[in-house]
């Protein structure tokens, strides 16, 4: 990792943990930061090989699953005395296609003791992008920035440390293996066969990038860091990947004729099983975009998120930038958007210990629903909630995980109107937590209805009982606004569906 200098506000040494739960591999980062210095403290990786455990529907199997969370075991050893904000554990394309992803997760997160995170595919771009681009020199060249996991293969066009087209491709190193050499043979038929199927990924997005252009190529992970250590080993290439070294790679591999007879030089026996795969992928990405020369980059994903925890600290956030950006492209009225926010937020702090919303991600959360309540107005006004929660549920948004997605779409879809306690968000293991989420957002639009700038009276709020709350306004600013007390009247029979409820002023 390149030598960076960072000003945290606090002076003491501080550790910082990245943990990539991908789909080969399963990578722990643990770096200080001490006077602005990052320096690394323990480097761990384990092939985990977490792909191979889906099944024909998509189920991770059970010895795979302990496989993997054997490894974390290990890992939270190192973790657990760590604070929850310096830690951030994310989890890849294994984890976002397997339909028992929440039972694995569960019993990662006793073993590591945090929280993981899976994180959208352009997300694992953005964030390899960030380790990438912190690893290398700082320049002004446009980077090709390429990272082959075992579940997806991440491209990424960029400058500097801001990513300008990113996309994540659905192949990898053990997939396209599993699927092109699974009986164990090595045939020049069934490599072509995973070289083709790598240039069909490619096809819808190559013109893309190649209209764009770069100036250089840099590769990441595995598969390529793999990749030149063999062409060194095998005396082709020092300092580069090329497509002549490529096909001597090629022309070695189909020489063994099975994965078990798969030895080359530099090559770690245990990435023999994926590596044709990964060979076949890169060799489509030269091809088809005709690339003559990579240079190898030890930064990638779990360097990246780092970066990306160094810029939280520093109030640099990359989600408040993606909030930010939001707003300004579907139109959102900031001012009255920041009002809602406040009063909000002023709500949470009085019954935040009532109701055990004191974790700060939470305020974050409650903080940006309010500021994108009103997203799905540039569609269209009737049900624009309804919009705006479709649109925060799929569109990509950088810096956020899936789970922060759905739980920001769910307030926003929540916010007014009949309560959707239908809704999945709603109705399971988070229910509680979320439901109250949603009155507050819905208390805070509710009183600012007028959209006026004027400041609001105090508001008191407290909660009576387990679903009981108390709303207190001054009874001339209530008769002043009747059509206010009329929805806050009408807000109190709405949160009856959430078996919350609402008492108005005379508390």
């Amino acid at each position: 990792m390149a030598e960076l200098t960072y000003q945290l506000t606090d002076d003491q040494p501080q550790q910082l943990a990245a943990v990539d739960l991908g789909s080969n591999s399963f990578h722990m980062l643990v770096v200080q930061v001490s006077g602005g210095r990052v320096q690394i403290l323990d480097k761990l990786k384990e092939m985990v090989r977490l792909a191979e455990g889906l099944d024909a529907r998509d189920d991770l199997q059970e010895p795979v699953m302990q496989r993997a969370l054997d490894c974390l075991e290990r890992f939270g050893q190192r973790l657990r005395e760590l604070p929850p904000r310096n830690v951030r554990v994310v989890g890849t394309n294994t984890l976002r296609r397997a339909n028992n992803a929440a039972d694995f997760i569960r019993r990662a997160e006793a073993a590591l003791g945090h929280t993981v995170e899976i994180i959208p595919g352009r997300e694992e771009a953005r964030l390899i992008y960030l380790g990438v681009s912190h690893a290398l020199e700082d320049d002004h060249d446009r980077r090709l920035v390429i990272d082959i996991g075992g579940g997806s293969t991440e491209l990424i066009l960029g400058r500097r440390f801001k990513p300008e087209l990113m996309e994540s491709l659905f192949m990898g190193c053990v997939g396209v293996s599993r699927t092109y050499f699974a009986d164990g043979r090595i045939r020049s038929a069934q490599f072509q066969e995973a070289v083709n199927h790598a240039r069909q990924e490619l096809e819808p997005i190559e013109r893309a990038y190649s209209e764009r252009g770069w100036d250089t190529v840099v590769g990441a992970s595995g598969t390529i860091l793999a990749t030149q250590e063999v062409l060194r080993a095998m005396g082709l290439e020092q300092s580069h990947i090329t497509l002549a070294g490529l096909e001597e790679i090629r022309r070695a591999i189909l020489a063994a004729k099975s994965l078990d007879s798969l030895s080359l030089p530099g090559l770690p026996a245990e990435r023999a099983a994926v590596f044709p795969g990964g060979i076949a992928i890169l060799y489509a990405i030269f091809d088809r975009l005709g690339i003559d020369r990579m240079q190898a980059s030890s930064g990638a994903l779990r360097e990246g998120v780092i970066h990306d925890l160094l810029g939280r600290a520093q109030h640099q956030d990359v989600r408040e930038s993606t909030v930010r950006d939001l707003m300004a492209r579907y139109h959102v009225d900031d001012k009255h958007a920041r009002r809602v926010r406040e009063t909000a937020l002023g709500l949470l702090a009085q019954v935040a210990d009532a109701w055990q919303l004191t974790d700060p991600n939470e305020r974050l959360l409650l903080s940006w629903a309010a500021e994108l309540h009103e997203i799905g107005m540039d569609i269209a006004h009737t049900q624009y909630h309804k919009h705006g929660g479709y649109l925060l549920q799929h569109m990509d948004m950088p810096g956020f995980s899936s789970w922060d997605q759905q739980q920001m779409a769910a307030l926003v879809r929540a916010h007014r109107r009949k309560f959707p306690i239908a809704e999945p968000m709603f109705n399971g293991a988070d229910s509680t937590r979320m439901i109250r989420l949603a009155v507050l957002l819905r208390l805070a639009t509710v009183l600012h209805r007028n959209r006026v700038s004027r400041p609001l009276p105090h508001a008191a709020f407290k909660v009576l009982g387990r679903n009981q709350l108390c709303l207190t306004l001054p009874e001339s600013w209530l008769r002043r606004h009747p059509l206010t007390r009329l929805d806050l009247q009408q807000e109190a029979a709405y949160l009856t569906a959430a078996d919350v409820e609402l008492l108005i002023s005379n508390c």
